[in-house]
Formats: structure tokens, C-alpha cells, sequence
């Protein structure tokens, strides 16, 4: 059951530091999209960790731990097995409530947006866990604001997770061909509006799934507050897409998996609950020839 909010504040996190029911949750990644031609590097955030954190902070190695290092695409969902192994040594229980940050998306650009920390609240979710929220500004925003932070290693005690599998949340390769011309199904591409239109060659191919609207991740925050846009304007965003039609079901993907996970945030924060996330995304898609992608 959700008792928290789906994004909190500096101020209402800095609150609760010491609370014994709070798991805080670091969850950074890093990405570098190369300039022209090659693939993008990814490395774990642990060292940055390491060197400085959110007191009381637990580390979660998305890369290592919570990825299925066999899966089709580079940024696999990890298997039930893998997940409940990973999310033991965070002690998450009935009682808890979980707060998740992360130093931001990609590396060298600033891009406004905590789609690391929402890739483990969605897969928390996924898993059958509610209670879960994303630090708005994450630890970018944290230091800015002067708050306090530390070095080392911080854990929790293990606990056995109880929560159960929600399949509805995720799709296929299978489920979005599926879905093509389906007027009930809303294709949300999550990247970049040059990513959108086939300018860039980071994936195998160029261009976005047939008949999928267009909101690019990194747009939702305000670049004088580093905060996340208010709702009204969240509203307008998706409302104009068709995304908040209650009778709709809405698909959203990207590149792998992680930019799509935000913008499932966004759409359960404003009342979207019918929201499903591609995790093959486009490094699955666009290395299947047979796979159709338009560009424009």
C-alpha cells in the first residue's frame, strides 16, 4: 500500500533521514552516449558512492545486480531469482518505505531527470512493492541545496522480500507488434526528439516505432529549479498525447529500457495507472530487421 508520494523533496527527505522505517536507496549509473559512430559506455556508480552519499544512504548496482546480464537486449530486466537476491541486503519489508536517488542520466550532459532511480522504483513496483518514492532533483539537487552527505558504505539489515510479480507492467517485442494500428494502446517514445526522428546512430537503426508519440524524458524538469515541472504542466504534456485517457493503455519505451521508466513515473503521478514499459526497447527493436521503424 502507498503511503508516500511518488517523488518527495529535499526537504521532506532530510526530515526522515533517521527514520528506522526508511530505506534510502542510491541508485546511480552512469552513461556516456559517444560522439557519431559506437556504443554507448555504462559503468556502475558505486565508486562515486563510495565517495560521497546521502547519510545512511544503501548502495543499489543496477548494472551488476539488477540486470539480466543473458537477457536479448544490453539492459535486461533481471529474473525474479536475481531480483530477490539482490533486493535482500536492502532490507525492504511490509513496514518499510523506500526513497531512491541518483546523480542524474547521462554523462557531460545535463539533462534534468532521475530515470536511473525510476528504473529500480518501476522494477520494485514490477516486483509487487508500492511504497517507493524518487528524490525529485536527486543528488545533484541535494548538494546544490547545501544538504548533508558522507563517505564509505552504509547497509541495512537483509530482510526476505514478500512482494509478488505484476506482469501487466511490462511488455514484449511480441506485445508491441501487437499493439501496431492498435487505437487503444498509446506508444510513448521516451528519447530524444533527434533519437525520435532518426537523426542519431546510437541504436542499430534509426527512428521510432510506428505511431508512437513523442516525449522526450528530459523535458519535464525546470532548469531554474532543477525540479520537477508541476503537475499542470506534466498534465498538458501527456494530455496531449492521448496518455491520460483512462481507457487507454500506454506503452512507453526508449533506448533500453531506463528513460521509459521515467516517464511511467510521470504517468502514475498523475493518475495513468494502465502503463506498461518496453524493456527491449530499442536495442531489441531496431536489431530485429524485421521490426518496422519510421523516421521524420
Amino acid at each position: 500500500m502507498r503511503t508516500i508520494p511518488y517523488l518527495v523533496d529535499g526537504d521532506w527527505l532530510e526530515e526522515r533521514l533517521k527514520d528506522p522505517n526508511l530505506r534510502l536507496i542510491d541508485a546511480s549509473t552512469f552513461l556516456k552516449i559517444p560522439e557519431g559512430q559506437g556504443f554507448p559506455e555504462l559503468w556502475s556508480g558505486f565508486e562515486a558512492y563510495q565517495e560521497e552519499h546521502i547519510p545512511g544512504a544503501a548502495y543499489a548496482d543496477l548494472l551488476k545486480d539488477f540486470t539480466n546480464h543473458e537477457g536479448a537486449a544490453p539492459f535486461t530486466i533481471a529474473t525474479r531469482e536475481q531480483f530477490l537476491k539482490a533486493v535482500e541486503p536492502l532490507g525492504i519489508t511490509d513496514e518499510t518505505y523506500v526513497v531512491i536517488y541518483d546523480r542524474g542520466p547521462l554523462v557531460n550532459v545535463d539533462i534534468l531527470a532521475s530515470d536511473w532511480s525510476a528504473r529500480l522504483r518501476w522494477q520494485l513496483k514490477y516486483e509487487g512493492f508500492d511504497n517507493v518514492a524518487v528524490l525529485d532533483g536527486g543528488f545533484r539537487k541535494w548538494k546544490l541545496d547545501g544538504r548533508p552527505t558522507e563517505s564509505g558504505i552504509s547497509e541495512y539489515v537483509p530482510a526476505p522480500f514478500s512482494g509478488e510479480r505484476r506482469e501487466q507492467l511490462i511488455v514484449t517485442k511480441e506485445d508491441v507488434k501487437a499493439a501496431l494500428g492498435d487505437e487503444n494502446i498509446i506508444l510513448i517514445n521516451s528519447l530524444s526528439e533527434a533519437d525520435f526522428r532518426g537523426e542519431t546512430t546510437t541504436y542499430p537503426r534509426p527512428g521510432h516505432i510506428p505511431g508512437s508519440k513523442h516525449a522526450f524524458f528530459g523535458a519535464h524538469s525546470n532548469p531554474e529549479t532543477r525540479l520537477l515541472n508541476d503537475d499542470a504542466t506534466l498534465q498538458a504534456t501527456f494530455e496531449k498525447l492521448g496518455a491520460l485517457d483512462p481507457n487507454k493503455k500506454v506503452i512507453t519505451y526508449c533506448g533500453g529500457g531506463i528513460a521509459a521508466t521515467w516517464n511511467a513515473l510521470l504517468l502514475n503521478k498523475l493518475g495513468q495507472e494502465n502503463v506498461a514499459v518496453y524493456d527491449g526497447s530499442l536495442n531489441e527493436w531496431a536489431s530485429d530487421e524485421s521490426c518496422p521503424l519510421v523516421t521524420g
